[in-house]
């Protein structure tokens, strides 16, 4: 075995290569989009690897929200047993003889008491998994930027192919706005918008 693998190439690599062989237009439209296209293709790399880190964050941020949504819950099952053995106590203490009657009015202040703290605790939790899913959803918004960029740059690409191929001076300048297009896509990201 050789050693040596499939090199599968699009044609816009094809074209900078028979450039390349050829001599033709060396400094020009050809070696002009060639350096363009690498820079445009190194900067789409990294606005799709910033794509993929605020999808996963969105997904991490929207799993704690979920985990505190879930917790909250928990807080307040445990507040309405705690609401039962009040209402039963209140009951009972209703029908006790009088002699009875302050030892569930004891119970029933401390199910009160309980009450509140475990309220607190659920309403920070529901706080704590909105602000979660607050976060979620500004990475979410953050990672459709950085895909926008990164696909905008992508037709970019092609653009700079389709101009290699016909060697149309429109399609470079067509290649060069979009590129802009993109840029001004990642830089919205980059700042939060």
């Amino acid at each position: 075995m050789s050693g040596h693998g499939f090199h599968v190439h699009g044609p816009h690599d094809h074209e900078l290569e028979h450039a390349a062989q050829s001599g033709h237009e060396s400094g020009g439209m050809t070696a002009q989009i060639a350096v363009v296209t690498a820079i445009i293709a190194t900067v789409g790399a990294l606005f799709s690897y910033m794509g993929g880190a605020t999808q996963a964050n969105a997904g991490l941020y929207k799993n704690n929200a979920a985990i505190k949504k879930t917790e909250a819950a928990n807080q307040w099952s445990y507040f309405q047993s705690k609401s039962t053995k009040q209402s039963l106590a209140e009951f009972a203490r209703d029908l006790a003889p009088e002699d009875k009657k302050v030892g569930y009015q004891g119970k029933i202040e401390r199910y009160e008491t309980e009450k509140t703290a475990i309220k607190v605790s659920a309403d920070q939790l529901e706080a704590e998994s909105l602000a979660w899913d607050k976060s979620s959803d500004e990475q979410l918004h953050q990672h459709h930027r950085w895909a926008q960029a990164t696909t905008v740059l992508q037709v970019s690409i092609a653009l700079a192919a389709i101009a290699l191929l016909t060697r149309k001076k429109w399609l470079e300048y067509g290649m060069f706005g979009v590129a802009a297009v993109g840029l001004v896509l990642g830089g919205l990201a980059a700042l939060h918008i």
